[in-house]
């Protein structure tokens, strides 16, 4: 392994990151909702799971799949429900005024490791990254490296991305707002559940 295979393993993951999809939406849910730290320990659950998905590419989880399929259908039709009842709860609540009280960080971070559990294809997506980035034959401390490296990155990305969410201007302008960004989030979270649910 060398230094420009984890380079461009980075530079993938980071333009993973920044592209919409359920983790980026519920971070930003969170964040401007709950709190700055509600934001930071669900982008931990975010990366944590990223990070086992990353993790399982290496123990060649995604050939499991091709002999047990029910247990990727499993886990998709799972992850999709999660997303679908996360959009119904945001919907929902989207005229109801903020809490003063923040849920506990153990829940931010349950929630965050939920819903990148929920996305089997995220272990997909790690297992073509690794196939093109990385030769075969990784020792295991190699193998440790890469993976607490994700963790790292997906960490300080969403400590970043949540700090800069909780800051004045955008708190001010979620607030004056909540209804019709909550269902903006609950729509497209809905409709990544529901995507989710029927593709085959």
């Amino acid at each position: 392994m060398t230094p420009e295979s984890m380079i461009a393993f980075n530079l993938v993951l980071l333009a993973a990151l920044a592209s919409p999809g359920a983790a980026m939406l519920y971070v930003i849910k969170t964040t401007v909702s709950a709190g700055h730290m509600s934001g930071v320990f669900a982008g931990a659950g975010l990366g944590l799971a990223a990070a086992c998905w990353t993790a399982a590419a290496f123990m060649g989880l995604q050939t499991l799949f091709q002999f047990f399929p029910w247990a990727y259908t499993a886990l998709r039709l799972g992850g999709a429900l999660y997303l679908i009842w996360i959009a119904f709860q945001t919907w929902r609540g989207a005229t109801t005024p903020l809490s003063n009280t923040a849920p506990p960080h153990a829940r931010s971070f349950i929630a965050g490791m939920l819903v990148n559990f929920g996305n089997p294809k995220s272990m997909l997506f790690a297992a073509a990254v690794i196939l093109v980035v990385f030769p075969q034959g990784l020792s295991t401390s190699q193998i440790t490296m890469v993976v607490l490296n994700h963790f790292i990155l997906e960490l300080v990305f969403y400590a970043a991305f949540a700090t800069l969410l909780s800051a004045g201007p955008a708190k001010r302008g979620y607030l004056a707002l909540k209804p019709v960004f909550d269902r903006i989030a609950a729509t497209l979270l809905g409709a990544l559940g529901v995507r989710l649910l029927l593709e085959r």
